[in-house]
């Protein structure tokens, strides 16, 4: 096997994620979408953002197509839009689970996490844990070998 190295990244998974999600603003944005939050003002209450800074980070996240506005009007005023999560907007749930989990591991108060997730079905907490194609649990990086996949391209020599 070749090691990692000699393949360029310029096609990485990571990096292309990174350029829509890669921001502090657009975490928070998609966390008050998963919360249930669909109306710009609620969620510039939510995450505390600027106007231009929402607007923006809204308007990047349709243009991706992990949120698409839904129009509505409240009686006696303008048309104005919801955002509501896509297919591809509720597939980042599990990045969004993942962050927390870290975040309650390592940054909570002595008070412990600020929410906990629960599975509505039975009650008990849920968290994203890695497992093989086999089924096997993977407990961390150091169980994991990277290789070069179907779209890895190979550095000139």
């Amino acid at each position: 096997m070749t090691a990692p190295n000699h393949f360029r990244v310029e096609n990485c998974s990571i990096e292309r994620t990174l350029a829509i999600l890669g921001e502090k603003w657009t975490f928070l944005v998609l966390r008050e979408a998963f919360n249930g939050v669909r109306r710009f003002a609620d969620m510039q209450a939510g995450t505390g953002a600027p106007r231009q800074v929402l607007s923006a980070r809204l308007a990047k996240l349709v243009e991706e197509g992990l949120l698409r506005k839904v129009p509505y009007r409240e009686p006696g005023s303008r048309r104005r839009d919801e955002y509501r999560l896509t297919e591809k907007g509720l597939d980042l749930y599990p990045i969004m689970v993942s962050l927390m989990q870290w975040g309650d591991r390592y940054l909570t108060d002595s008070d412990g996490p600020p929410v906990i997730l629960s599975h509505r079905d039975c009650g008990s907490p849920i968290g994203v844990h890695l497992r093989c194609a086999d089924g096997h649990d993977v407990p961390s990086a150091r169980a994991v070998t990277p290789e070069p996949g179907p779209g890895a391209r190979r550095l000139a020599s």
